[in-house]
This record gives structure tokens, C-alpha cells and sequence, in this order.
């Protein structure tokens, strides 16, 4: 029960639309701009650096709060597995960025959010996820592969530093860990088949290159 309360917490915060309130506020409806996508690139492509910035922090707040929420909430009860119950709540705030129920079920992809996650996940993790992101965007300027190798890595990188104790669970909760993390992973590099198909035939949009192609 407390993995699906994790969850409900998490989608509440998560459909908190940043980039979708953003273009409001400016006369637009980001989903109709660009690439269509409520997120942090489609706002830094339509909308300039300060709303890309702005829509990055947010979404990654959305879920920053989500986690210290279950934090608070089951601290003291669930100690031995909170850090799977922040990855529940995260994974909550995803879904609702990805798929929020008051537009439709038309969101974003999830990146920022799962930068939110990284950075609950302590300062090793998000040190190896952000070396990785900027080398890779810094030397293709392609912000698609670079997010797509980051939620890879991150199932690699909690593998690791879970069975080093990092954690501190048992090793069913980390097992458990593992997996949701994985599914998470999947359904970011699903969300991103377009971007996979144009980085394969060469013609996806690069950052800060012009007008992205639909």
C-alpha cells in the first residue's frame, strides 16, 4: 500500500506542468510549438534560455519535493526501504509529468523530472549523471542522446553502489530498486523512439541549431 501511496504523492506533484504554465503565461501552448513536447528543451527551442532554465528547475523541484514528501511521510516507519519509496514517488512524478490527467495525458518525456530523481539519489550519482549528460550534449550537442545515456547509466550506476551498501537495504528492496529504476529507464528511451529514429538517420535537431524539425 505505501508503494501506491508513494506513487499517487509523486503524480500529484508531477503534473504540475512547468513548461505547459510557462507558455501560458507567455500566450502559447508549448505542445503546439516545436517539437510538441511539454518540456525543457521544446521551452529552451521556442521560448529562449530563461524559460528552457525555468522549466528545467521546476520539473526538477516537482520532484525534489515529491521525494522529501515520502521522506517525511514514512521516515520513521519505513526506514529500511525509503529509498525505494523515494524512487516510487519520483517514478509517480514522471508519470504525471509524462502523462498529466488535466491535459489530456499529453506531457513531457520526463528528463528534467528524472535529474529531480538523480539528485535524491545522493552526490555521487549525480555527479556521474551530470559528467555523463554534459560530455555527451557538449561534444554532439545532441540533448536526446545524451538524456537517453543518462537513464541508462543510472540503472548501471545504482546497480553498482547498491550491492556496495550504499543504500543501505536489503537485498530485495534492492532488487526491487533495480527494477523499478530499470522500468523507469525503459520508458524514457521509449518516450524518445522519434528522437533514436532521427539520431539514426541523422536528422536530429541539435541544441541551439535553429528551428527543430517536426
Amino acid at each position: 500500500m505505501e508503494r501506491v501511496i508513494c506513487l499517487a504523492i509523486g503524480y500529484v506533484f508531477g503534473i504540475f506542468q512547468t513548461a505547459y504554465i510557462y507558455g501560458r503565461m507567455n500566450g502559447i501552448d508549448i505542445r503546439e510549438h516545436g517539437s510538441g513536447n511539454a518540456g525543457t528543451t521544446n521551452a529552451l527551442r521556442v521560448l529562449g534560455k530563461k524559460a528552457g532554465l525555468i522549466v528545467f528547475l521546476g520539473d526538477v523541484l516537482k520532484t525534489v519535493l515529491a521525494v522529501l514528501a515520502v521522506r517525511l511521510l514514512f521516515g520513521r516507519s519505513h526506514g529500511d526501504m525509503l529509498p525505494l519509496l523515494g524512487l516510487y514517488a519520483a517514478g509517480g512524478a514522471i508519470l504525471g509529468h509524462n502523462f498529466p490527467v488535466q491535459l489530456g495525458f499529453k506531457g513531457g518525456k520526463g528528463i528534467a523530472c528524472t535529474a529531480g530523481l538523480i539528485a535524491t539519489l545522493g552526490p555521487v550519482v549525480t555527479v556521474l549523471e551530470a559528467a555523463t549528460f554534459l560530455l555527451v550534449v557538449g561534444t554532439t550537442r545532441y540533448v536526446s542522446l545524451g538524456s537517453i545515456i543518462v537513464v541508462i547509466e543510472l540503472v548501471a550506476d545504482l546497480v553498482v553502489l547498491g550491492q556496495m551498501g550504499h543504500y543501505g537495504m536489503s537485498q530485495a528492496h534492492l532488487i526491487e530498486f533495480y527494477l523499478v529504476c530499470a522500468a523507469l529507464s525503459a520508458m524514457a528511451v521509449y518516450r524518445h523512439r522519434a528522437n533514436i529514429g532521427r539520431l539514426l538517420n541523422g536528422t536530429e535537431n541539435k541544441i541551439f541549431s535553429g528551428k527543430p524539425k517536426q
